[in-house]
């Protein structure tokens, strides 16, 4: 696996390393992909780069080849979840948008219908 930057107090940092159990689904050198512990759809996998960076947008200005392997992820975790043709992918940024964990992760969402848009 890469050596990436990671964070003692980080909640997914601890996840990727392990020490706290997760329910993945897929992982490659760059990325890991788990089932959220509080889904708000059938399927709700949260893709998550190995590297340290608080937000998506520093992820890309850090570094374009972690942020590249997340998408990737992204679209292999749709494909086994059965969900490749219709799902929602979600990145909060900040705390007025939601953003409770501050480790840039993609939400995949799908198996259901969504009606807001």
């Amino acid at each position: 696996m890469t050596a990436t930057p990671q964070q003692d107090d980080c909640l997914f940092c601890k996840i990727i390393a392990g020490e706290i159990p997760s329910d993945r689904v897929a992982e490659s050198e760059r990325a890991v992909a788990f089932r959220d512990i509080n889904p708000a759809a059938p399927v709700h996998v949260l893709v998550v780069p190995r590297r340290h960076e608080p937000t998506i947008g520093a992820l890309a200005a850090a570094s374009p080849v972690d942020l590249e392997a997340l998408f990737a992820l992204v679209a292999e975790v749709a494909a086994t979840e059965g969900v490749a043709e219709h799902h929602r992918l979600v990145f909060n940024t900040g705390t007025d948008a939601g953003q409770t964990i501050f480790h840039a992760h993609a939400h995949v969402l799908g198996g259901k219908t969504f009606t807001e848009r």
